[in-house]
């Protein structure tokens, strides 16, 4: 799964969703409802490309790009759900 942790693949999933959106509203509510969508998408469209243009321009810190960072487990009565925390000791 980690070959598939990359941002193209991110976003062409997310293209592939937007298309199955416009492809429905299309469908079931014809083409005035796909036009009242597109607005949305434009929006997001231009979010989208300023948190891409914000990894570029400032990259997370160095201990956030490991693919496997030390994991600590807190809590730890049988039973109960345990907390998984991946930070640094």
């Amino acid at each position: 799964m980690l070959r598939f942790r990359n941002y193209w693949i991110y976003s062409a999933g997310l293209a592939v969703a937007w298309a199955v959106v416009f492809i429905l509203t299309y469908l079931t509510r014809g083409q005035d409802a796909t036009r009242s969508v597109l607005p949305v998408f434009l929006g997001f469209c231009i979010g989208w490309v300023s948190t891409t243009i914000a990894r570029y321009v400032y990259p997370p810190p160095r201990r956030w790009l490991s693919l496997d960072p030390p994991m600590r487990v807190l809590g730890g009565r049988r039973g109960r759900r345990q907390l998984t925390v991946g930070f640094r000791a």
